[in-house]
């Protein structure tokens, strides 16, 4: 009787401590919340850009130089003057082209002199010719020598003319109406002209038209047509949207440590004077743009199960239309091998299982996809990551944490 009721006890025991089992095992099962990270199928509309950075440039800036050699003598512009055509900016000393004036000038006098004497004598011997006094040679000899006075005295003004025109290119003037963006000399500085035209100053011709010389990646260029709208930030004004046009996608390339670029220059109204040369432009051109689509976190596309969830997720997988049997045919195939070249995976959450759902993968902003699914609609729960270790709990419905022993 004894050991009846011991096996009774045990029994009732081993009920209870079952019962205790299953009631802890179901109070501490782990929400899907607790296992992963979460998000919500929108809509709305995106937009993808590619970016660059690039250099704010006026549309025309002049680099005035000088034809010839010498000391700066006055200088009559500074820094973000206002200049108007042929104004003078600057002077050379023209000393040493005064003196080589002077040299070429006596010496048109005395070629002039030289032709007054031939001309003379050529009549001369001219008249004696016709009284047969002189032979025909003698005749000529004064033809020649006329002949050669006039040559000489051309030659002589032509330097004269090239010392005047010398003389006049120490007075520097500007080509065109404008700013002056920076100024290379000083007053006493020597300029020489050697080999190449030295730069004096730099005149921007119109600072309320500007443009950004940027460099994409040969990836973005195919994208990139003129005519498209660009927006761009700098840094003097963070919190400030600015606008401008594609102008022109120039055809020659840059090879730098094997990356190609292109250079794209965007036009910029600048009406207000806001932006200034020299400025560092980070440039968003839109290349594609959706509108009222089903978006999802790009971390979602990411997300990979764990090799202990596999077993636990289930793929929403449904007969294609027209075909009972769940067979796809011919024509089927070849329409979802076009779409594999745009697929993607994702993680939804139905009944609290993670379910794995094919999508087809449209634009990207960088933070969300444009996706398009039968499947999916608006407030879905899709998996974009994992709260709980392998080790402390595993995907599914069944989870528990393991009990603290003391």
């Amino acid at each position: 009787m004894k050991i009846i009721k011991k096996l009774i006890y045990v029994v009732i025991f081993a009920a209870i401590a079952a019962g205790a089992y299953y009631y802890y095992q179901q109070s501490h099962q782990l929400k899907p919340e607790d296992i992963y990270r979460l998000d919500e199928i929108t809509q709305g509309d995106i937009e993808q850009t590619v970016s660059a950075n690039g250099t704010l440039n006026p549309v025309i800036l002049v680099s005035v130089g000088t034809q010839i050699s010498g000391i700066v003598k006055k200088l009559y512009v500074d820094f973000n003057d206002s200049v108007e055509k042929d104004q003078i900016l600057l002077e050379l000393d023209s000393a040493l082209f005064t003196a080589q004036i002077t040299q070429s000038l006596n010496s048109v006098r005395n070629h002039q002199a030289s032709l007054d004497l031939a001309i003379a004598n050529e009549k001369r011997i001219r008249e004696l010719y016709a009284r047969e006094y002189v032979s025909a040679q003698e005749l000529d000899t004064a033809v020649q020598v006329l002949k050669s006075a006039k040559a000489q005295l051309d030659s002589a003004r032509g330097l004269l003319a090239r010392d005047q025109t010398n003389l006049d290119f120490t007075i520097i003037r500007s080509p065109v109406s404008g700013i002056v963006v920076n100024r290379v000399v000083d007053v006493g500085q020597t300029v020489a002209a050697s080999f190449q035209t030295p730069t004096l100053i730099q005149i921007a011709q119109d600072l309320a038209k500007m443009q950004i010389d940027t460099s994409f990646a040969e990836a973005d260029i195919g994208k990139i047509k003129d005519g498209q709208t660009v927006k761009f930030n700098v840094d003097a004004f963070p919190n400030r949207n600015f606008e401008g046009v594609v102008k022109q996608v120039r055809l020659n390339s840059t090879n730098t440590s094997n990356v190609v670029t292109y250079n794209v220059v965007v036009s910029v109204d600048n009406s207000d004077l806001t932006l200034l040369p020299g400025m560092t432009a980070y440039v968003n051109i839109a290349v594609a743009k959706a509108e009222q689509s089903l978006l999802v976190p790009n971390a979602a596309l990411r997300y990979k199960p764990t090799v202990n969830e596999e077993e636990n997720i289930s793929d929403d997988k449904k007969p294609m239309a027209g075909n009972s049997n769940g067979r796809r045919n011919n024509g089927d195939r070849k329409r979802v091998k076009s779409d594999n070249l745009t697929a993607g995976k994702i993680y939804v959450l139905r009944a609290g299982k993670p379910t794995l759902i094919r999508v087809n993968v449209g634009i990207t902003d960088g933070r969300s996809t444009a996706i398009t699914s039968p499947d999916l609609v608006v407030g879905d729960k899709v998996i974009v990551g994992e709260l709980q270790a392998n080790g402390q709990a595993q995907a599914g419905g069944r989870n528990m944490r393991t009990p603290r022993m003391f």
